[in-house]
């Protein structure tokens, strides 16, 4: 069975940027875009939009849509510089409330990545926002009482709770999911280009040179640091040893019984990885181990693959029947007059063709996934894992991990423990992409192409876990996983209380 419903990504890492040793203001003025030009991107993005997008009016009325286009056209209405372009296109984006619509960090030209994704001025550590707290996770600032568990209360004296606010006006998250919105503005390694690093500047172009944070530590004692940002360079350099390694994911399995699946992505498109082949492998092992217990961490795995319609056969235990949604689209074949701008990885989505059906006067029914009876099938595979099942989830979950979370409590396979996914119960927009040049600045848009809308009415919300667990600044300072902590105690329990 075939479900693309993930974010595509669309480039490599980034080459790293080589080292800038302060963040002083150009002795240049920024190159100016002029008027007429961005408001003739913005007729392109609201052409493109209004013949392509499903899911314009999902949280949207056509009155407040209008009022969006107004405000960016507002926004642009005088010369600006690329920077000032690229933060309206990305509050206008932020308005469609599509976890999928965004002006994409890596889908942008050479030219717009080097001038606002890999200069230097990133903030020395990484962090979870708690609440509305910025607690330190790890730090690299060369000021050793920024240990983790510090809250950052103010960046020059901006409180960070400010900040938070500012940045969630340019979030991507589905509908009402804030969570989502607080994960992406974390920093935590994950990306070479991460969103608060990319919109900290655009907001506040007056933090120049160092940052001066006003701290707590985790004893409570106040501090006042002065220290040095971090190039694009460095940014990549702390990433994770393992973050873009061939074979992402691993299978740790303990003397007591207990095995841990990590999969810190399913964006496998461009990989040559026989990953069929190695889940095969994995679950051999588990019954070679005589493993008891499963626990699956997806909780940076924001999508990509189908990969849980493979995990799912290994859980189910007789055929099990999924997808009660529809997948609608807005065309059967794209506008002669937008494809100048449009490119994507399959120009098959440029014409739909017998693969669509009428279905209201706005929509029209997609077939090409198979679905069109309703329904896809599960089949459980022989060697079915039949010992407890947890799977960790989150906030970040929002495209094919919300899916496979979806299915998990649905079919109850298992029992998630965790926050909040991502993603939308009311369905997401995905699963074949155009990406947007507008033409006169260059900036870039994603502009998902299928709609994925549930049968019956839905909360605007994301999948609940059976099992919430609630990060804590003392569990961060003591380099506690509180999830894995969690998991650790439920597995003492009946098998009944964890799964099939």
């Amino acid at each position: 069975m075939v479900r693309l419903l993930a974010l595509v990504v669309a480039a490599a890492v980034l080459a790293a940027c080589a080292a800038h040793p302060v963040r002083p203001r150009s002795t240049q003025a920024a190159p100016m875009l002029d008027r007429s030009g961005l408001q003739a991107d913005v007729d392109v993005l609201q052409r493109t939009y209004a013949a392509l997008h499903p899911g314009l009016y999902r949280y949207n009325t056509p009155a407040s849509l209008e009022a969006a286009y107004a405000e960016l056209r507002a926004a642009l209405d005088h010369d600006v510089p690329l920077a000032e372009a690229y933060l309206a296109f990305s509050r206008f984006a932020a308005r469609i409330r599509c976890g999928h619509t965004y002006a994409n960090f890596f889908n942008q030209d050479d030219a717009t990545r080097a001038a606002l994704f890999e200069r230097p001025g990133r903030v020395p550590f990484h962090f979870r926002w708690v609440g509305e707290r910025m607690i330190i996770t790890r730090n690299f600032s060369g000021d050793a009482r920024l240990v983790p568990g510090t809250e950052v209360l103010a960046i020059d004296g901006v409180p960070a709770a400010q900040l938070l606010r500012e940045l969630m006006t340019v979030a991507r998250a589905d509908g009402g999911n804030d969570g989502k919105r607080i994960a992406w503005l974390e920093v935590r390694g994950d990306e070479a280009i991460e969103a608060f690093d990319v919109f900290l500047p655009l907001f506040h172009p007056e933090f120049v040179g160092d940052y001066t944070l006003d701290a707590r530590a985790p004893t409570s004692a106040r501090m006042r640091s002065r220290v040095h940002p971090a190039t694009f360079a460095e940014r990549v350099a702390q990433r994770p040893a393992d973050t873009d390694a061939k074979v992402p994911w691993s299978l740790a399995i303990g003397g007591d019984g207990v095995a841990v699946m990590t999969m810190p992505t399913w964006a496998l498109y461009e990989s040559t990885w026989d990953w069929k082949a190695w889940l095969a492998d994995a679950f051999a092992r588990l019954d070679a181990a005589h493993a008891t217990t499963l626990v699956i961490d997806l909780r940076a795995n924001e999508g990509g693959l189908s990969v849980g319609d493979e995990l799912a056969a290994h859980l189910v235990a007789h055929d099990t029947a999924v997808d009660d949604i529809v997948r609608l689209v807005r065309y059967r074949s794209v506008p002669a007059e937008l494809m100048p701008n449009l490119h994507t990885w399959d120009r098959s989505f440029a014409d739909w063709g017998e693969a669509t059906r009428p279905y209201d006067d706005r929509f029209l029914r997609l077939t090409r996934y198979g679905d069109e009876g309703g329904s896809s099938i599960i089949r459980p595979t022989p060697r079915r894992f039949a010992g407890k099942v947890f799977v960790l989830v989150g906030p970040t979950n929002s495209s094919a991990t919300f899916e496979f979370a979806n299915l998990v409590k649905t079919h109850h396979l298992a029992m998630l423990v965790g926050r909040t996914t991502g993603g939308n119960r009311r369905g997401i927009n995905g699963g074949a992409f155009f990406f947007l040049r507008l033409p006169h600045s260059g900036i870039e848009l994603d502009v998902p192409l299928i709609g994925q809308f549930p049968r019956t009415p839905q909360p605007d919300a994301g999948i609940e876990p059976d099992v919430v667990v609630t990060p804590t600044v003392a569990g961060i300072a003591a380099g506690i996983d509180e999830d894995l902590q969690a998991v650790r105690r439920l597995s003492t329990g009946p098998a009944s209380d964890a799964g099939p």
